[in-house]
């Protein structure tokens, strides 16, 4: 069955061994301040509870962060005008939608999304896809925004009279990921304890940065010289690439919805996940921009704390640190989740803490070797050549599955299961894949200029030709239902 070694409910006893009714909850399986005890296995009914509305805080807490305030002020960075630049930050983030139809699966089957995927690649297959857009980008995303992080720990600690050497910024980067581990290894009940004032506090923090701010704006802004024609199409279009790459980022939204009834309804579960990450996010990223027209968003830390009063300084870094900490620790979640998926027997509380230490190590490159604007950039932009199609895929499959899929089945990684396909993988869902990454490759223009956007003049169009090359081939191979296995009964 699942590859899992389940961790121990308080009193000795194995999750195996919990019950499958509306006590095991009590026991500890998903219980506040205690490790949750399920993995990646299929969660029983009786274990089900919660309510939709508890996701817009999770991940609205996770989506008031620094990270955002960057990429919004890089947009003004890259030449648009003030409101160029919202409109694509509006744009862009309208991809949550996608990351709340994710989300209904969870509920649906009682597993993640790293199980529901075998659906799509076969068991086997879904192995190789766990590796690299499971784990492989979640751990990515973790050291960009443990970066982040630590740039704001960093200024905290000097203002206390600490010099920053190389020995500190060490020991802070990993204070503070032993924080976010420590939320993560708790797991789910946990996450959405906390992440409710956690929302709170920050919009609180964010509320008085964004008085300041708008203080100071340019309502009016718009560069020297504007952008007009190709560059201007070319640069809008990089732009939305660039915000999306977050939400996109969220091929596992059903991680945090799947302990919810079965019966949750299916509207609820998007709208609340897709609004907790839109809300935040446009905001923030739009208190980004309009810093810009004021202010060199180059170093955002520092020209930002030019406009807050001085006591307030010491609260905005520490806000800045408490929401990474937030989004980190829902990404360790995931990545520990992919870790076991990709076939490793090891306890979900284990794999979380062996992704801490691969985020960790990339992190310190990042902050003592690489810049890091551009290395936030580069990565984002491209990780979309991959996570757009595997987004699109995974809700083509959804719509066509009609959200019906059997939990059960799904843990079974036999190759009796119905979704062993072919030697363990499903051709139709990998070479669709396979297909939407060639078609994005063709378009990109980040890292290298892919030969269909240099005939363009660079636009970058990596993410609506990935997304739709990857959904219509898929649909294509299947011929529409009729080639999908393991569809349980309505």
């Amino acid at each position: 069955m699942a590859s899992t070694i389940p961790d121990p409910l308080p009193g000795g006893h194995g999750a195996l061994d919990a019950p499958s009714s509306a006590g095991a909850a009590a026991t500890g399986a998903d219980h506040a301040g205690r490790i949750e005890a399920h993995g990646i296995d299929h969660i029983p009914d009786g274990e089900r509870h919660g309510h939709p509305r508890e996701l817009f805080s999770v991940w609205a807490a996770a989506n008031v962060n620094y990270l955002s305030l960057v990429i919004g002020g890089a947009l003004v960075l890259m030449g648009l005008s003030l409101w160029q630049a919202v409109g694509v930050i509006v744009v862009g983030n309208l991809f949550w939608v996608f990351t709340g139809v994710l989300a209904i699966s969870g509920p649906a089957s009682g597993t993640p999304s790293e199980v529901i995927t075998r659906a799509l690649y076969g068991v086997m297959g879904n192995r190789v896809n766990n590796a690299v857009t499971g784990w492989m980008i979640s751990v990515c995303y973790f050291a960009l925004n443990l970066s982040a992080a630590a740039t704001a720990a960093f200024a905290l600690v000097e203002k206390a009279g600490i010099p920053a050497t190389t020995g500190v910024q060490v020991t802070v980067v990993v204070v503070i990921a032993a924080l976010t581990l420590t939320i993560s290894v708790y797991g789910h009940a946990t996450i959405v304890r906390l992440y409710l004032p956690i929302t709170l506090v920050l919009i609180a923090v964010f509320a008085f940065v964004a008085v300041a701010v708008l203080g100071h704006a340019d309502l009016s802004y718009a560069p020297a010289e504007p952008l007009s024609g190709t560059q201007l199409w070319v640069t809008l279009v990089s732009g939305v690439t660039l915000i999306a790459a977050g939400p996109l980022s969220y091929t596992t939204s059903a991680d945090f919805s799947r302990y919810l009834p079965r019966t949750t309804s299916r509207k609820a579960v998007a709208g609340w996940t897709a609004l907790g990450g839109f809300l935040p996010s446009v905001s923030v990223c739009s208190l980004g921009a309009f810093a810009a027209t004021s202010v060199d968003m180059t170093d955002p830390q520092n020209a930002l704390q030019g406009l807050l009063p001085g006591w307030f300084t010491p609260v905005f870094l520490l806000a800045l640190v408490l929401g990474t900490i937030a989004i980190n620790a829902m990404t360790a979640y995931s990545a520990g989740l992919a870790l076991q998926a990709v076939g490793l027997r090891i306890r979900r509380s284990v794999s979380v803490l062996f992704d801490g230490t691969a985020a960790v190590a990339l992190t310190l490159y990042a902050l003592l070797v690489s810049n890091f604007l551009d290395t936030v950039s580069d990565v984002l932009q491209l990780t979309v050549v991959l996570l757009g199609p595997a987004m699109a895929l995974y809700a083509t499959d959804i719509v066509l599955r009609r959200n019906r899929y059997d939990g059960l089945a799904l843990s079974d990684e036999s190759p009796s299961s119905p979704f062993w396909y072919t030697g363990g993988i499903h051709r139709a869902g990998a070479l669709a894949l396979v297909s939407g990454v060639v078609a994005a490759a063709l378009c990109v223009n980040t890292l290298y200029t892919g030969p269909v956007s240099h005939a363009l003049g660079g636009a970058d169009l990596a993410l609506p030709a990935g997304m739709v090359v990857a959904s219509a081939v898929y649909v294509g191979l299947l011929r529409g239902r009729r080639g999908l296995r393991g569809v349980p009964r309505a």
